[in-house]
């Protein structure tokens, strides 16, 4: 059995259980992206869970976007909360398809400083044995990687490493350029107040702790603006075309932390908020100046980050990168 039918079958199994004890809110709209980041998982196995349990009943559709919780009830905009779906409590076992979340973040750092400097082979059972895990962790830390853009696997099932030079970041900034304002631009209507307020929240806290922040915090501030915000659009589309974009989103941190350390990262806070801010005040236009005008500065500093980071860094041997 896959990794991709063991999630599709423990995210069903969460969500119903969640449906029919009804901690998941009659009438709430379900949407494959936020039940995704919930699971760290793709949108692929959600979308499959939740058409499992539209057969069994579980959910309807209705004449917006994404399902409804039970079989009653109005549509209910309300974020979805780990308390909903019964995840918080500490202890809490998960199934054992997200054992490769643990490995992850060392892989993804490894790979995007290796693909600075441009391609190589990724051997899958070197990389099992590194990490001392099985072929099929092994397995899912490469389609999760793959998801991000930071990997891909050609015609005869090889993984690679994706270059991450000056070009290809230049590219990937000018899809993004294009492709996000665009989102935005129906996001701002969509989004709940209550979701966008919390976003502002969070960037607050964040600006009130830096430096003293952890990467994965700022890693949560990119996904709240470029994916999730972005994530109401009107056109699916549009976030099906960013996926490969957002290696870049994790890329710029990993490469300022091996320049300057944590501390030397860019406090990007201020003009998240200002763009957050925008969306608040229900103002389209001047939102999408300001993003755009974020991703301009970004694709700047992108460029100068990894001339300096090859002028102070050297290529390190990775037991499973070949060709390095």
């Amino acid at each position: 059995m896959s990794h991709r039918t063991l999630a599709k079958e423990a995210i069903a199994d969460i969500l119903r259980k969640a449906v029919l004890e009804k901690s998941l809110p009659e009438g709430a709209v379900l949407l494959e992206g936020p039940i995704a980041t919930l699971f760290n998982s793709s949108r692929t196995p959600v979308k499959q869970a939740l058409a499992a349990l539209e057969a069994e009943g579980l959910v309807r559709r209705f004449s917006g976007r994404g399902l409804l919780a039970g079989t009653e009830g109005e549509p209910l905009r309300v974020r979805l909360t780990p308390e909903m779906l019964n995840l918080s409590p500490e202890g809490r076992e998960y199934p054992k398809t997200f054992a490769w979340e643990k490995f992850y973040y060392d892989f993804e750092k490894t790979v995007i400083l290796h693909a600075v400097y441009g391609t190589a082979h990724i051997n899958e059972l070197a990389l099992s044995r590194h990490y001392r895990v099985s072929r099929t962790v092994a397995g899912n830390i490469l389609n999760r990687g793959a998801e991000m853009g930071i990997v891909s696997r050609d015609e005869k099932s090889r993984w690679f490493v994706n270059p991450l030079d000056e070009r290809r970041f230049r590219d990937l900034y000018e899809v993004r350029g294009l492709l996000e304002p665009a989102a935005l631009r129906t996001a701002v209507d969509e989004a709940p107040t209550e979701f966008v307020e919390g976003l502002r929240s969070r960037i607050l806290a964040a600006g009130k702790d830096f430096p003293e922040i952890e990467g994965a915090r700022l890693d949560e501030l990119e996904k709240d603006l470029h994916i999730d915000l972005l994530g109401w659009t009107r056109n699916v589309e549009i976030m099906e075309g960013l996926r490969r974009t957002h290696c870049v989103l994790v890329a710029g941190k990993h490469i300022q932390q091996a320049i300057r350390g944590l501390a030397g990262i860019d406090a990007f806070m201020g003009e998240h908020l200002e763009i957050v801010d925008a969306v608040l005040q229900r103002d389209p236009q001047l939102a999408m100046a300001r993003l755009s005008a974020h991703l301009l500065a970004s694709s700047r500093k992108a460029a100068e980050r990894i001339e300096a980071f090859r002028n102070v860094s050297e290529m390190k041997a990775v037991s499973y990168l070949v060709g390095q």
